[in-house]
């Protein structure tokens, strides 16, 4: 068994700080953030107009980039989600 010293502990801290900063959200989460349905969510999603990424078949949202995304909307640097 390999003895971890302790700055190398609380590099392992540190990685654990910036995993539960940078939370994932279901596709569910964020359409109950938005208020809107989870087909709309999905759709925004899948056309690219909220970042996300897959782990197999399921997609997954980085809250952080949400954020960025949602405030590039209120900046008026990103359009409207969703409005052809």
């Amino acid at each position: 068994m390999k003895k971890i010293n302790k700055d190398e502990g609380m590099e392992n801290v540190d990685k654990i700080v910036d995993i539960k900063d940078d939370e994932i959200m279901t596709v569910r989460e964020v359409a109950a953030y938005f208020k809107v349905s989870e087909d709309t969510t999905l759709k925004l999603v899948e056309n690219g107009e909220i970042p996300a990424f897959k782990i197999g078949s399921h997609w997954r949202i980085n809250k952080n980039e949400l954020a960025k995304c949602i405030d590039k909307l209120k900046d008026g640097r990103g359009g409207n989600i969703g409005v052809d």
